[in-house]
């Protein structure tokens, strides 16, 4: 019985030794990753940039376009955001399209606000809007 609480206690402090032992912060990969994260946001802004958009007639017959932008990415700011206007008849054929360019700064996290005026063409139902390019930095 005794060698067999001397052999069970004699394995307990061997299994306590070989326990991984638990990694400090590793700040070197830390940056790595966060400059991989920085590079994957400011190249592509197009997964990072959400806009959302309403239209209206105004008193002389212009398509009013108001929309907000968002900035989802975590690191990377955004500005000169170039936008694609579709206009669509109510049968969703194209009319007519335009670019609009936003130049504001948006940092991570913020919403701003945006709106533009057109004479658009007749028939014009709705107004689809769509990020083509934004300069990252």
């Amino acid at each position: 019985m005794r060698r067999l609480f001397v052999i069970l206690m004699i394995m307990c402090f061997l299994a306590c030794n070989n326990q991984k032992k638990e990694k400090g912060f590793d700040k070197a990969n830390y940056e790595e990753v966060k400059e991989n994260l920085a590079d994957k946001e400011k190249n592509n802004p197009a997964k990072f940039l959400v806009v959302e958009n309403r239209d209206r007639k105004n008193i002389i017959g212009q398509t009013v376009v108001k929309g907000t932008l968002h900035n989802k990415a975590t690191i990377a700011s955004y500005k000169d955001v170039q936008l694609k206007l579709s206009f669509f008849s109510k049968t969703a054929v194209s009319l007519d399209e335009a670019m609009e360019t936003i130049y504001e700064n948006i940092s991570p996290g913020e919403t701003i606000k945006f709106k533009t005026k057109y004479f658009a063409p007749r028939g014009t139902d709705s107004v689809a809007v769509k990020i083509v390019k934004a300069v990252g930095y």
